[in-house]
């Protein structure tokens, strides 16, 4: 029997489809990422136990497409709490990660942009509210954070955590 090259795509798409949209559902926005999914290792830390924060970093977020403020330096092993405001008149969201992990989770969601998010490393923030993350950076290395609501991200709404 021979299958053309479309059906391969398709039954593809069709099996990776339920693994992409792993930890993301349809409930309503989280204002905070730590208690909403087990502690997994990432290549940028692990979620943060909020007994154990060791520092608290506020993070505004506004309708410019920006991050206050877009540069960060943390020691290894310490965990953060980022308090999150958005000033603006329209969602925002933090995402902490790799560049290369944001640009391709950034193109899934310009592809699906009703997708929300439930990951420790993950906060979405309605307008003039906020949220928080707790993640603690037992990962040496420059990593960012990201707007990934559709758009934003290409209007540079990126900042960076140099871990030393």
């Amino acid at each position: 029997m021979v299958i053309d090259r479309s059906a391969w795509i398709v039954a593809a798409a069709l099996w990776i489809a339920p693994l992409a949209a792993q930890g993301h559902g349809e409930a309503p926005p989280s204002q905070g990422g730590a208690a909403a999914a087990a502690a997994e290792q990432t290549p940028f830390g692990i979620a943060g136990d909020p007994k154990a924060v060791t520092r608290t970093i506020e993070v505004g977020m506004s309708d410019r497409m920006r991050f206050e403020p877009a540069d960060l330096s943390v020691k290894s092993g310490e965990t953060v709490r980022f308090v999150l405001r958005n000033h603006g008149a329209i969602l925002h969201e933090m995402v902490i990660g790799t560049m290369k992990e944001l640009k391709a989770h950034a193109e899934m969601m310009r592809k699906h942009p009703g997708m929300e998010h439930d990951e420790a490393y993950m906060a979405h923030v309605k307008p003039q509210d906020s949220g928080e993350i707790v993640w603690r950076f037992n990962r040496k290395g420059t990593f960012h954070f990201a707007c990934l609501v559709p758009g934003h991200f290409e209007a540079g709404m990126v900042g960076r955590v140099v871990v030393r």
